[in-house]
């Protein structure tokens, strides 16, 4: 059966200072997570074991990010991380420094439950 998406979520995260793209992900995922909950467990009685957790980071330099230690900060379910380019540099010529923003998507997944849901005539 296929997965279910019962949650996707949007984070943004910045590096103001350093350049540092592993820090503006770290926000943006933070960011996104602040913006949700899940009481789908609770009231279903599904465990967040069964979640499959997709998370998408934007930056311009993608290969500069350690997905894996970002997959870490997922707090519940199966987490993977796919970095790709996008988010936003912005030059700051009068500091000689380069602002870096991320952006997150956070998708949650849950097996097909259809199975265990009926229709009501009411």
């Amino acid at each position: 059966m296929t997965d279910h998406r019962i949650i996707l979520e949007m984070g943004m995260g910045n590096s103001l200072h350093g350049m540092n793209y592993q820090k503006a992900a770290e926000r943006a995922i933070n960011d996104a997570l602040r913006h949700s909950t899940l009481t789908v467990f609770a009231s279903t009685g599904l465990s967040t074991e069964e979640m499959r957790v997709q998370v998408t980071i934007g930056v311009q330099e993608p290969e500069m990010l350690d997905t894996a230690a970002l997959a870490e900060l997922l707090p519940r379910g199966n987490a993977t991380v796919t970095a790709v380019k996008g988010g936003q540099n912005v030059a700051n010529p009068a500091a000689d420094e380069v602002h870096v923003i991320a952006t997150a998507a956070i998708e949650a997944f849950v097996p097909n439950q259809a199975h265990l849901w009926q229709q009501s005539d009411r």
